[in-house]
């Protein structure tokens, strides 16, 4: 599997990918993908997206798109993995890789919003060193009209990069 920014030749592959996720999926997108005009969007300078692949298919998205005002040292995590591809460490990977962005793009602090019964993605963050920060009840209407609690969990993207920084391996990790 190769990770890697996206480019704009990416843009075919990008739609069959966006194409392959169920539309329950989608219902926890902060973005309507099935519209072509946000799909362009993505390739506009702003915010750090990077792609998953397996050969030439997208199997995973990671964006980390920088708030704006009084949070513009945080930056929002958003990622998807195709179904036939999860349980496989993308997602992990990705969000590995999307925190080494936050840190070039000068963020110190990363956030994702996760349904709270979503207790295995929940989990997988916080292997990485996210944290709960807020519960959020009644917050989501999910596809089929009912109403779920979401969890906004945080990480810390300065701690983690002085932590990188006492094992030795900060070097070319961001600026100063």
């Amino acid at each position: 599997m190769e990770i890697r920014l996206l480019e704009t030749r990416d843009e075919a592959a990008v739609d069959r990918f966006l194409d392959r996720i169920p539309e329950g999926d989608r219902t926890f997108f902060k973005e309507d993908v099935s519209d072509p005009d946000v799909r362009a969007a993505w390739f506009r300078p702003g915010a750090a997206r990077l792609l998953a692949l397996d050969g030439d298919a997208v199997v995973g998205y990671v964006a980390v798109v920088p708030l704006t005002g009084w949070s513009r040292h945080v930056g929002e995590l958003r990622v998807i993995v195709d179904p036939e591809h999860r349980g496989h460490g993308i997602g992990q990977e990705l969000t590995r890789r999307a925190m080494l962005e936050a840190l070039e793009l000068g963020l110190t602090k990363m956030v994702i919003e996760v349904r709270a019964d979503h207790e295995s993605r929940i989990e997988m963050f916080r292997t990485l060193g996210f944290v709960p920060e807020a519960l959020l009840a009644d917050h989501v209407l999910d596809h089929s009209g009912e109403l779920r609690d979401l969890v906004m969990l945080a990480h810390s993207v300065e701690a983690w990069k002085a932590s990188l920084a006492v094992a030795g391996i900060e070097d070319g990790l961001g600026s100063d």
